[in-house]
């Protein structure tokens, strides 16, 4: 990781109850995108590596005969079972608390890996080349995150979009400028250039494919506490003594903006890529 960050176990600590509500969802269409162009057929096996409480593998685990998702935090892991049990795919899914750079564990040969915005907090050429290794000949490497670039606007919409720019002043008056991650900080945020890395491992030119959102949500102030929550630079361990102040100023700063406790959102586009093995 660049600026010398070091992984930490706090880096999720305390998140993992906030995430199914806090964070918005993947663009719908996803798994029937995905499931059409890697000609899923519900026999083979998905590997989620950093899959939090299964947001994404829980998507994907009817196009699979057996999903195993990864991910170092135990709390994250119990949100997953418990998403999998309430989903009906409990005997088809399996949690593994590791971290990417501990596999491949014994887990055996993949179909599909898939990282759902989560490959940027490992040491991304070990665990590419590992992956690489762990997967079947034609397999597949899917690299997934929300699509960043260009306004989302909530014109015409009912009520207010989440302050967001304030909401981020707000945490930086109470955790400092440089944003905080685990027990240290990240002056430079999370890496980019995975395109480099992964045609390292081994891996062929990706198809890139975009899952369009745009659908209307609307959002209470508890969401979007649980969203602030849920986020690696404002995770509830990093205000200690002053969390509930801070709580407090962030529902004072919501009232403020939107009286009738309601918020206008986008589901958000998604973006993949899809990174193949050669088959020999």
């Amino acid at each position: 990781m660049a600026g010398g960050w070091e992984w930490d176990e706090t880096l999720f600590a305390g998140t993992a109850a906030y995430y199914r509500r806090g964070r918005l969802p993947y663009a719908p269409g996803l798994a029937a995108v995905l499931a059409e162009v890697l000609r899923l057929d519900g026999r083979g096996r998905l590997l989620d590596v950093g899959c939090g409480p299964g947001t994404l593998a829980l998507i994907l685990a009817d196009a699979f005969a057996e999903v195993v998702g990864v991910d170092p935090d135990g709390d994250m892991l119990a949100e997953a079972g418990r998403g999998a049990a309430e989903a009906g795919v409990g005997e088809r899914t399996r949690w593994v608390r590791a971290r990417g750079e501990e596999l491949p564990a014994g887990l055996g040969t993949f179909t599909v890996a898939t990282f759902g915005q989560s490959f940027h907090w490992m040491d991304r050429d070990l665990v590419a080349a590992t992956v690489r290794d762990m997967l079947a000949p034609g397999g597949a490497l899917v690299h997934i995150s929300d699509v960043k670039t260009g306004a989302t606007t909530v014109e015409g919409l009912p009520y207010p979009a989440v302050p967001h720019a304030a909401i981020g002043d707000l945490v930086a008056r109470y955790l400092g400028p440089v944003r905080r991650a685990g027990r240290s900080l990240l002056p430079q945020g999370t890496p980019g250039g995975e395109a480099a890395i992964l045609t390292r491992a081994g891996f062929t030119a990706p198809q890139r494919l975009a899952v369009p959102g745009g659908r209307p949500l609307v959002r209470t102030y508890d969401d979007v506490v649980a969203g602030v929550f849920s986020l690696s630079f404002s995770a509830p361990h990093l205000f200690g003594p002053h969390r509930a102040a801070f709580e407090t100023s962030l529902r004072d700063l919501l009232h403020e903006t939107s009286p009738r406790g309601r918020f206008s959102a986008r589901r958000p586009s998604t973006e993949v890529f899809i990174w193949p093995k050669p088959l020999t």
